[in-house]
Formats: C-alpha cells, structure tokens, sequence
C-alpha cells in the first residue's frame, strides 16, 4: 500500500502558481426595492467583445470573480427579469476593482407581463453541461424523478422501466451534487417530480467526479428559497379507474392517487426545507410468450400468456438546513428517508409440447403457473458539509455522506394442473434480503490561479451488502417447507475505494477548457456461505479528463472533450447462486465479473439564438468488458439468465436537442439520440461467441400551447427503436402523452388533466417485445401494459416574501439532502 499512498500524495499536493490577479468584486440590488438579486449573470468582456470571464451572484446579491494579465473593458449584467446593464470596466486600486452597487431595473411592473416576460427556457448551457428546466414537462407532474428523465434527448425508458442515458443503465446519479450507491431508478423512483427544479446532464465529467457511470452523470437539483420568506407548495393526484385492465383476475383494479407537500423557510443566515410525499401508482398489465429449448435430442415448447400487473407506491420526508454565518463559511446538512413497495405478479397458463427431433413422437399438458415477486426497500440518506472560503481566494471544503438501503423481496411461485387448478405441481418460495450501507467521505481545496481554478482532493468511499437468499420447496402432502442448499447463500460485498483528483479549469481569450487526472485504487472483497469460496479483486486505474470549448461568436460555441469511466459490479451481479424469478427463468451472477471501462470521445456545438436553443454532440465510445445479461438452457423447461462479461462493444452516436418557441404561444422541445451499437466477443469462459450491431435511435420531444386566460396545452412523445443485445433484441417502444392545464390569475392554484400512454384503441403505445435466442434455445416476450390512464391533480403554492414583485416561476423550498 505504500506505493498507493505516494501516488495519492502527488495529486494532493496542489501546485501554486504565482500570478498577479485582480479581482472584480459588486453587489447587485433591485432598484424597486433595493433587495439583493441572486443568480445575476456576469460577464466580463474585452475590446473584442471576447468574454474572457463569468460568474453570477449569490443569494446576498454579492460576486467576486479573478482575473490575470486582462484589460477588459466591460462588465455586463442580465438577469431574465430585469433589463441590462453595462458598465466600464474601472480602475482597480491594488489588485481589487471594487464596482461597489449596481441596481437593476425590472423589465415590467406588472404581474401579468411578468409572467410572460420571466418564463424560463426549457434548456440552456453551462460550461460543462445541459441544463433542462423540469417544471417545462407536464407530462412528469405528479410523477417522479423518472418521468421527469425520459423528456432528456439521449435518455430512454423501456417497457420494464429500466433507465437507459446513451443506451447504457450505467450512469452517475447525483442529488444536488451528492452522489448516491442505491440503484438510479430507485432513487429517481423516490423522488416527486414537483419537488425537481432542473435536471443538469454532465456527459464529460472532471475528475472531481467519482468515475462511477459509464455515459456520463445527471444531477438533480431540487427547489430550494431564493429570497426571506417562506413559502409552500402542495399538490394532489387522482387517477380515474382503467379503461382496460385486460380481464385480469388478481390485480383487476388499479389505484392511482398522492399527495407531496414542499415548505420552505429563508430568513437571513437561515435556509430550512421539509418536504413529504405519498405516490400510489399500479399499472395493469398482460404478457404474451414464446419459448423452446432443445436438450437431447427433445424440443420443448412452452408458449404463455396471462396477466403481468403492479401494484406500488412509495413514500417519503426530506429535511435540509443551511447555515451561513457569514461570507466565508457555509454549513448544510440534510436527511432524506423513504420506502418503495412493488408487487408484480405473472399468472401465466403455459401449454407444454415435447417432441422427438428422431422420431417425431410429441407429448403435450398444460399448466398453470401464478408467481407474485414482492420487492421493498427503505431509503436514508443523510450529508454534512462545511466550506470555508479563504481571504487570497481558495476554498477549503469537507462533505459527509451517509447511505443505507434496506432491500428485501420474497417470490412465490406455484405450478398447479390446468384447468383443476387445486392439483399442485411445485410451491417455492424464495425470500431475500440485500442491505446495502455505504459511507463517504471528501476532503476538497480550491484555488483561484490566473483565470482559472485549480482543485485538488481525496475521497474514500466504503460500501457492503450481506445479501441473504433462499430457495425453499413445499414438501408433497404437508405444508412444510425444506430449503434447497443448491440455490440458497449468504453473499457478502465489501468495496473501499481511495481516489485522489486533481483538476484545473481556465480560460484564455475564446478559450475554456477543464483537465483533470483520478487515481482510484478500489478493493472489492466477496464471500460465499454455502461453498465458503472468497474471491478478492484489486485494481488500480487513471481515469483522465479533458474538455475544451472554443467562443466562435456571442451565440455559439465549439466543445470537444474525452473522459474514461467505469462500471462497477454490484451485488445481484456477482451473486452464482441461481434465484428463481418465475416457472421459466433462474438468474444468476458471476463472482468474477469485472467492472466495465469506458472511454469517450466527443465533439459538438452549441447555438443560443435568442431564448432559444439548439446541441448537437458527436460521440463514440470503446467499452471494455461489457456486462451483459445472457441465456442458456438450464432444463427443459428453464432458461438460466447469466450476467457475464461480453468481450468488447463500440458505439458511435449523435445527440442533439433544439428548443424554439415557434409562435408566441408555440414552444417546441424535440431531442433525440440517433447510435451504431456493435458487441463481439465471446461468453460462458470463451466457449461461445457472440456477434451483434444495430442502429439505434430515441426521440423525445414536447410541444406546448401556452394559451390565454393562463390555459396550457401539452403534447409529449417517447419513443426508442430497437436495439440489439448479446443475443437478440428489445423491440420498439413508444409512450405519447397530452397535458390541459389551467392556472388562476393570481397564481396560487393550478388544475391538471393528463393523458398519458395514449392509445386511442391503436394497439402501439406502451407495449415492448424482447427477444433472445441461441444454438439449442429460443425466447420471446411481448410486454403489454395498460395505455389511457387519466389522471388529475390539484395543486396549491403560497409563497410570502420580502420582494415586492411575485416572479413567475418561483422556485418553492426544499432539497432532498
């Protein structure tokens, strides 16, 4: 380890260059009422109307930005509500240039053309990031974080909601900046769409990010105060009963109702955010199958059909507080906690044909097989972190993370003889536990070099999960059961990773550009109760950065930039002992899967015209040791589904997403993500090759009609083409949405009609086919939910500030940590 220590030494020793600064420094305040504005944005220019520095304004209103060896000659200031403004750039008495007060005037005076006037964009660009305003989407109300996700241009959701960011599950998922261990889509599965601001899409990450997510990170900011005051926020959703539920027989009523409540308190040095939230949200659903498997000379088919519905919800509290004593430190520290609970079942008639492939002599039953898989989970997360901001322009920062993730499930799954149902075949039942905890912690020092900042830190994260799984039998004739030790084990996982960054941004004339080099040197430790085998993985690994952006003119902007990222492994991966999902399926893991390394080229543009936007992004990404999720024949009528590490994948795409508002009235939002994905290599210890391409494309796109008399009309669409997998395909996938809603003129109410998954009868929408096959099997499953829910909410928001004027889009207080 001492070598290790030496290397992490080098990167936490930050190298000071010596440069002759000065630094710009102002506090901006509302000529009406003379309260300090946040979140101005600053730019200083140069004789060539180069922008050779920025920053904004913080919550006093107050900025400092540094600058080396310029001579600019302007500061500009805007603000979406309120006019601009230009000064000289003065004189600066040492190495300060004070400005002293500016005061900016608001655009209007009237609440109604404010409402028009500070509407805010649905996207925009940040030096290193897309930023998408969630409260655009009305297709994600009274949703969640995931409905809020699949409006993104490169994002994609399928039939069994897995989140797909570039075609990959595998991705970084920050809450306000923080980094999360539990499943992505759990998370987001947790969080009220209502109480997200913005979603910021981070596709080349510095190296101040874990390297954790393949494609790159998403970071969800959520609502927080802006000015003294409190305010409050609530809404509450109903659903109407389905318009088909498909004759099910057991979850024949889907209930779809909640209720989420956001309160926010900011006086002075003080900001404190409580949030609660309920979402009951089932779907009703039908599935159609296909199977064959061919064992000794005998095929057997064992085609189904029957009902695949949900019954979930899930609930929560959210608690933060912030504490400023004063311009140089800052305190937060936040709690959230919340349980998710899923109920699926698959009662599935299947007809059984044996055949002779010799002689051609067939046998032929049919069974009956109702399965219901529970799976619940109880969330906390809770973060301390202090900054202390240093008088020559550095900072010094410490962050605490805490994560827990009860996880647990039982699946039952009983075959009885059909149509006389009453005659068992086989009951098992399968209970499992899977907590996860893992801790964090992040020393970070920042200092103003030049026009730009050097960072430089440590980080040392642990996690482990002591998953506990069972497969129990019904002994024939009693109603005892026995436990198979074949498939049931204890899996312990342990990770320690230390990782050491350091990373500059800069700027020089047209110029940004960010590098950063990680070291992570991680520790994955796994151990087997029922075969006491242990297995011990060490790696040690750069993870390199670089982003440059080129000013072409005030609207546009070339970026070009790599990074390398990795996809760890996680329990239910590694895990060899084979789990009984349903009648047909075993999954199982391999305790020598390795993580996946991915690199990433990119290139693109950026375009701003007026409040409208346009991306587009080239990438190609080469993925070592790909995680794939592969069939072979288990018995004859079981297919045993194996994560396993695939050989090598590229993939070449381009994004882009153009927001225009096409009238007055007509805004348009149309994204999409258009890849060759090819895999080749080989699975199952180099036995059988594997060999597959597509070309693949997603589309999202949103059209909204703001109308007059505070009505809005909202028209969505998601779709995504197939894919090919290490061993077949996922079919296309499409959910069309429409919105209606109105607001009172004073702003305090608002009242919502959705459409989601329209149909209309059309048989297309909300339905997926997946496929896979190979020498001596083949599989095919036609996922079918339920199309035409109707929904409608009522929501409430009461802000009462120090501001005189009520901007359009308050931002309502509360934070997740």
């Amino acid at each position: 380890m001492t070598r290790v220590t030496l290397l992490f030494s080098a990167f936490l020793a930050p190298l000071f260059c010596l440069a002759q600064t000065i630094t710009i420094k102002g506090i901006l305040l509302d000529s009406s009422d003379q309260q300090p504005i946040r979140s101005v944005t600053i730019h200083i220019v140069e004789k060539s109307s180069v922008i050779v520095a920025g920053g904004t304004t913080d919550q006093r209103g107050t900025f400092s930005i540094s600058l080396t060896d310029r001579r600019p000659e302007k500061i500009k200031f805007s603000h979406a509500s309120y006019k601009d403004v230009e000064i000289t750039f003065p004189s600066p008495n040492g190495s300060i240039a004070n400005i002293g007060t500016v005061q900016l005037v608001p655009r209007v005076q009237s609440l109604a053309a404010i409402i028009v006037d500070g509407r805010k964009a649905p996207s925009s660009f940040k030096i290193d990031r897309q930023v998408y305003q969630a409260s655009q989407f009305g297709n994600a109300a009274n949703g969640t974080g995931t409905d809020v996700l699949r409006n993104l241009p490169s994002v994609s959701i399928n039939a069994q909601g897995e989140i797909a960011f570039r075609g990959s599950g595998s991705f970084l998922l920050l809450l306000n900046g923080k980094p999360t261990q539990t499943d992505p889509a759990l998370v987001l599965e947790q969080l009220p769409a209502g109480s997200i601001e913005r979603v910021e899409v981070i596709t080349s990450p510095g190296a101040a990010y874990d390297a954790d997510g393949k494609s790159g990170v998403i970071n969800i900011v959520t609502k927080t105060g802006v000015e003294d005051g409190w305010m409050v926020q609530a809404n509450i959703m109903g659903g109407t009963p389905p318009l088909n539920d498909f004759d099910n027989k057991r979850y024949n009523n889907p209930q779809r109702y909640g209720v989420d409540l956001s309160t926010s308190y900011n006086k002075k040095k003080w900001n404190w955010n409580l949030g609660l939230n309920y979402l009951r949200n089932d779907i009703a659903g039908y599935r159609e199958g296909d199977v064959y498997t061919i064992r000794d000379g005998i095929k057997t088919s064992f085609p189904s059909s029957g009902e695949r519905s949900f019954q979930r919800y899930n609930y929560g509290g959210r608690f933060s507080v912030n504490f400023k004593p004063d311009t140089r430190n800052n305190f937060t520290a936040g709690f959230y906690t919340g349980k998710k609970f899923q109920s699926r079942v698959a009662d599935l008639i299947y007809h059984n044909t044996r055949q002779d492939l010799n002689t051609g002599d067939w046998s032929s039953h049919t069974y009956y097989n109702e399965n219901t898989q529970n799976k619940e989970g109880i969330f906390t997360l809770a973060n301390l972190d202090y900054s202390h901001d240093f008088s020559e322009g550095s900072r010094l920062s410490f962050s605490g993370l805490l994560e827990r993730a009860d996880l647990s499930g039982t699946t039952y799954n009983l075959n009885v003889q059909y149509p006389y149902i009453k005659d068992t075949i086989q009951y098992t039942v399968n209970p499992n536990t899977n907590p996860l905890n893992a801790y964090r912690a992040k020393l970070d020092y920042q200092k103003k070099i030049g026009s730009g900042n050097l960072q430089t830190g440590y980080q040392f994260r642990y996690d482990h999960q002591q998953g506990n799984f069972l497969y129990q039998t019904r002994i024939n004739g009693s109603k005892q059961f026995e436990t198979d030790p074949h498939f049931s084990s204890s899996v312990r996982v342990e990770n320690r990773i230390h990782a050491g960054y350091i990373q500059y941004n800069g700027s020089s004339k047209a110029f940004n550009y960010a590098a950063g080099l990680r070291l992570e040197h991680s520790e994955r430790d796994l151990l087997l109760s029922n075969t006491g085998h242990q297995n011990q993985l060490q790696l040690t690994n750069l993870f390199p950065s670089l982003l440059i952006r080129y000013t072409l003119s005030e609207h546009s902007v070339l970026k070009a930039g790599y990074n390398k990222r990795v996809k760890r492994t996680n329990n239910f991966e590694l895990n060899p002992v084979p789990e009984r999902e349903h009648s047909e399926t075993l999954e199982q893991g391999d305790p020598n899967l390795l993580p996946e390394f991915t690199g990433t080229y990119e290139a693109g543009i950026e375009y701003s015209f007026g409040k409208n936007t346009l991306f587009a992004t080239f990438y190609h990404q080469s993925i070592d040791n790909p995680i794939q999720r592969v069939n072979s024949v288990f018995a004859d009528t079981i297919l045993n589904r194996i994560f396993t590490n695939a050989g090598r994948a590229l993939q070449t795409g381009l994004e882009a997403n153009l927001n225009i508002a096409l009238s007055k009235m007509w805004q348009l939002v149309l994204g999409g993500n258009l890849y060759d994905y090819q895999i080749k290599g080989k699975i199952f210890n180099g036995t059988l090759p594997v060999q597959n391409r597509s070309l693949v494309y997603s589309i999202n796109s949103t059209q909204s009609f703001n109308l007059s008399q505070n009505w809005l009309l909202q028209f969505s669409l998601n779709y995504i083409s197939r894919r090919a997998t290490a061993q077949g395909e996922d079919g296309a996938f499409i959910t069309p949405h429409f919105t209606v809603k109105k607001t009172t003129a004073n702003k305090r109410w608002y009242f919502q009609l959705q459409w989601l998954n329209m149909d209309g009868g059309l048989n297309i929408s909300n339905r997926q086919r997946i496929t896979t096959r190979g020498n001596d099997f083949y599989t095919t499953t036609h996922y079918i939910y339920e199309p035409d829910q109707l929904q409608l909410s009522v929501g409430f928001n009461l802000s009462r500030k120090n501001r005189k004027i009520v901007l359009p889009q308050s931002e309502m207080g509360e934070k997740e940590f």
